[in-house]
């Protein structure tokens, strides 16, 4: 059996991590054992399809390297793969259920419904429509609700993830195929669709597994085989009591993209987001996930979202691209987060840059802070100087002191390069009688006003002779 698989998101918004993670898994499916994986587009509900959306989606596979093999852009043998695109498709599978008698039309205005539904709350009984189906239905047209005629019954099926399943007939209901408005349901679309595009494994959240009865009776009354289904457990909140929300801290994937997540972080971290290999490995490559994958390693409970564990891993990425494919191609990703006075520098300047600091970065929007001083000189802040807690037992002229004495040291160094300057500040260190905390400290405020920089003579090397001296020298004359 040839593997095919589809991700199928709705254009309703922002795309979120959890969705993401369901286009991730069925695309390594396919991808380790050589089969398809199709990309359709879930846009029946027209009051909630937002503009732009669709190409959110693609613009995020295609950043995750998560190519497809049909659907939008790249086409194929099922076009089209915009379901608003397919209605005739749906009519037709439609009609054979009405010649089957396993649909009907059914006008019943909405407030009668609501009728019905309030004599069952009243009588604390569940609301199924199925006993109050009409007697006397019209000939369905388009501009009619259709409604699945159920013959209710047990069901039993397995869940690739859940395991063994089995229910009762009294959670089949006649749920509507074709809305009022032709478009049909995601109920009857979605079962449609998978049939004529051959999907063998359809992998959606935990949350559609109470509807899969109700599936299954459409699949019986099709006469279609049922395809392997997978359902994947929530993303839970940190506290791990609910479903991730936005309200949760979660964002976007746009905005983690445009935080300076590196799309190797995204596709790792969310792959490991309820499914292990049972190693202990933790950095994947999408290579390494495509060979090790597999459906029965799953979870079949809730994954807890820490963002702190996302933010750790980018770093992790951040180091592996560096030290495996070099700065220039670290570089190449930060292009956008550099700070607005780092255009005035060349690329080889920004480069030694990264090469000294890129070990500290979480994500790639900490450039505009991290590295402001080596762009523009920094604002003296003798506060900070003077309240350092390695420095606040000297006094002012002792701090004055002690920079001339450094200013005087380095000035003499003729080879300005890290190791020259290393062995100047360790001979420092000695004629000082200085800790290493106390002398470095003081350099390094004065060069940069910074809470952060990276090894003492990097920095010093980086900025070049000229502008460390002077920064040296106004820091002693206002002190």
């Amino acid at each position: 059996m040839k593997v095919i698989t589809r991700f199928a998101p709705s254009p309703t918004g922002y795309i979120h991590i959890g969705n993401v993670r369901s286009a991730i898994y069925p695309y390594l499916l396919a991808r380790q054992n050589d089969g398809k994986m199709i990309l359709r587009i879930e846009d029946t509900d027209r009051e909630r399809f937002v503009e732009g959306a669709t190409e959110l989606i693609e613009e995020t596979l295609e950043w995750l390297g998560l190519n497809w093999d049909e659907g939008p852009i790249i086409g194929g043998p099922h076009a089209p793969y915009f379901q608003s695109e397919r209605k005739e498709i749906y009519h037709d599978w439609a009609r054979k259920l009405i010649a089957s008698g396993r649909a009907y039309a059914d006008p019943t205005p909405p407030e009668v419904i609501d009728k019905y539904r309030k004599e069952c709350n009243d009588k604390k009984i569940p609301f199924l429509y199925r006993n109050f189906r009409p007697k006397d239905t019209p000939e369905w047209e388009p501009g009619i609700p259709l409604r699945f005629k159920t013959e209710p019954k047990s069901y039993e099926w397995t869940d690739e993830v859940m395991g063994d399943m089995h229910t009762g007939p009294e959670v089949l209901d006649d749920i509507i195929l074709i809305k009022k408005d032709g478009f049909p349901t995601y109920n009857f679309a979605h079962i449609v669709d998978d049939a004529e595009m051959g999907v063998t494994h359809v992998m959606r959240g935990v949350e559609y597994l109470s509807s899969t009865p109700n599936y299954l009776a459409i699949y019986e009354a099709l006469d279609l085989a049922r395809p392997k289904l997978v359902s994947l457990p929530h993303i839970l909140a940190p506290g791990g009591n609910k479903k991730l929300g936005k309200r949760d801290g979660a964002k976007s994937v746009t905005e983690y993209r445009a935080d300076g997540i590196l799309p190797e972080t995204m596709l790792n971290y969310l792959a490991c987001l309820g499914w292990n290999d049972g190693t202990e490995q933790e950095i994947y490559s999408k290579d390494e996930l495509i060979e090790h994958f597999s459906l029965d390693r799953i979870q079949n409970s809730g994954a807890r979202y820490d963002e702190t564990k996302l933010l750790w891993l980018n770093g992790q990425w951040i180091r592996k691209i560096f030290t495996e494919q070099g700065a220039t191609a670290l570089y190449d990703r930060t292009l956008g987060f550099w700070p607005e006075s780092a255009k005035m520098r060349s690329e080889e300047y920004r480069i030694s840059v990264l090469s000294i600091i890129y070990d500290r970065l979480k994500v790639l929007s900490d450039l505009g802070t991290m590295t402001n001083y080596f762009f523009e000189d920094p604002k003296i802040d003798l506060d900070m100087l003077i309240n350092n807690k390695f420095l606040k037992k000297f006094s002012e002229s002792e701090l004055e002191s002690l920079l001339k004495t450094v200013i005087s040291k380095l000035t003499a160094l003729e080879d300005w390069k890290a190791e020259s300057l290393q062995e100047q500040l360790n001979e420092l260190l000695a004629e000082t009688s200085k800790k290493p905390a106390e002398l470095f400290s003081l350099i390094r405020i004065a060069l940069s006003f910074a809470p952060f920089s990276p090894a003492l003579n990097l920095t010093l090397e980086v900025l070049g002779k000229e502008i460390s001296l002077a920064r040296l020298n106004a820091v002693a004359r206002a002190i």
